[in-house]
């Protein structure tokens, strides 16, 4: 695809830039990325004096001047994003967001949900386009495939926000040592770092590394904390162990205990990188109100709760944010991807659910049903009575949904804000809390 971004290079002035050899022409400059290096060489080897510039270039290239917060983990990188850029744009900061959930700059959509990161030359012309509307942060979520390919080469992070480190895109990575190897390898430089410390697995450089946690303390603590029926929190902070400890208060309107580490980790890289005091920041918290299908209630009562959890650990925190109470599931597992995660998932969630609707989730070019008997693998032989299997995920919600009774309350998992189906190579219209709202419109 060319992107529009008039430039001199060489003396000779360009329109485009492209990485696609196939749309050359005297307007284009091409950029050589990890993933086209081969059919650039390849070019070039035909055609040898095509303007050409190496990514690691683009940044001066383009003057980006930009503080860029880097946030990931494998789950939490869309709300911790969202919440640091809620909260610098409240200070009064101008701020890009980029991620899961499209392309923000000050609160304004300019493009719709597409890859977690994009690819290296969407990501540095978006980074130009927020430049040029004077965004002093941009906040962007970095996935393990774009780490791993290389698409956030070049750019010089301000602030790199580690989540946590479970398992997921197994698929994609072979294994979990590669995988976490994969994550960590963003942490290994010398800049300034956010660290959740009570991960175990987590590995990084200490040199200008904080952390928070909620079990283990560290510059960012909790004194105590409640997650009923909202998250509070007093908040301890200490840059070093000498320095007198700041103490603030926290209250959010969110729910679940891993909501309440994405604000710790959202306030400590907020209050590094700008030196406010930690009471003034926690006092904006309340102005977040989470992210559209991350623990999104989507009726109260009874209460229906749709999230985007769509691994084993992901389940799990949701589970525990409800600990005690009657919780009934409907989930999936997504065809074409780490089909080892399948089995965990159904084990976590008859494990912590008193009923499990078992359904179909994005099956793309896998038969609904295998995916659903690799779920069946994981599940006890004494937890199959309370499982239903329900292929037609509309139909699963809505049984679900029927037997729900006051006192119990029910979690659509997997797909939180997406909006389609995918069936084969199909996009068909599907939202999960849609179908809730619907089904308690007709009843009403």
């Amino acid at each position: 695809m060319k992107h529009f971004y008039p430039l001199t290079y060489n003396a000779q002035n360009f329109t485009h830039l492209s990485e696609d050899t196939r749309e050359l022409d005297n307007s284009t400059l091409l950029v050589q990325t990890p993933s086209n290096a081969p059919f650039v060489q390849a070019h070039l080897a035909k055609e040898p004096k095509t303007p050409t510039i190496h990514a690691l270039e683009l940044y001066g290239l383009l003057n980006l001047s930009l503080k860029i917060v880097g946030v990931t983990g494998t789950n939490g990188k869309t709300t911790t994003a969202s919440c640091i850029y809620s909260l610098l744009l409240d200070l009064g900061h101008a701020c890009a967001l980029l991620g899961t959930r499209g392309f923000f700059i000050s609160d304004r959509r300019v493009k719709e949900k597409g890859l977690t990161t994009p690819t290296l030359l969407e990501l540095y012309m978006d980074l130009a386009q927020a430049q040029a509307e004077s965004v002093a942060y941009f906040i962007m979520e970095a996935s393990s495939h774009a780490i791993v390919q290389e698409r956030i080469l070049g750019l010089e992070f301000v602030a790199r926000v580690h989540t946590n480190i479970t398992s997921d895109h197994l698929d994609y990575h072979q294994d979990l040592e590669t995988y976490r190897a994969v994550k960590n390898s963003f942490f290994q430089g010398e800049g300034l770092k956010v660290i959740n410390r009570d991960d175990p697995v987590v590995r990084f450089n200490p040199v200008n590394a904080y952390g928070y946690g909620l079990e283990h303390k560290s510059h960012l603590s909790t004194d105590a904390y409640s997650l009923h029926p909202s998250l509070s929190a007093h908040l301890s902070f200490k840059p070093t162990p000498r320095a007198p400890a700041e103490n603030a208060l926290l209250h959010s309107p969110l729910i679940g205990r891993h909501n309440l580490y994405n604000l710790l980790g959202a306030v400590l890289c907020v209050r590094l990188l700008t030196d406010k005091p930690l009471e003034d920041i926690c006092t904006l918290v309340p102005n977040f109100l989470g992210v559209k299908g991350r623990l999104e209630v989507v009726h109260t009562s009874p209460l229906v709760v749709v999230d985007f959890a769509h691994t084993a650990d992901g389940f799990s925190q949701i589970f525990s944010s409800f600990s005690g109470q009657k919780v009934k599931v409907v989930f999936g597992a997504g065809g074409n991807r780490d089909k080892s995660k399948r089995p965990l998932m159904g084990q976590v969630a008859t494990t912590h659910a008193i009923k499990t609707y078992i359904t179909s989730d994005n099956p793309r070019h896998e038969d609904p049903l295998d995916i659903i008997k690799d779920i069946l693998a994981g599940i006890a032989e004494n937890k199959r009575s309370s499982v239903v299997v329900e292929a037609n995920r509309q139909n699963a919600i809505e049984r679900a949904l029927s037997e729900l009774q006051q006192d119990e309350i029910l979690l659509i998992l997997g797909k939180g804000d997406e909006s389609m189906q995918i069936v084969g190579d199909i996009l068909h219209p599907f939202d999960d809390c849609q179908v809730v709202r619907a089904f308690y419109k007709d009843r009403t």
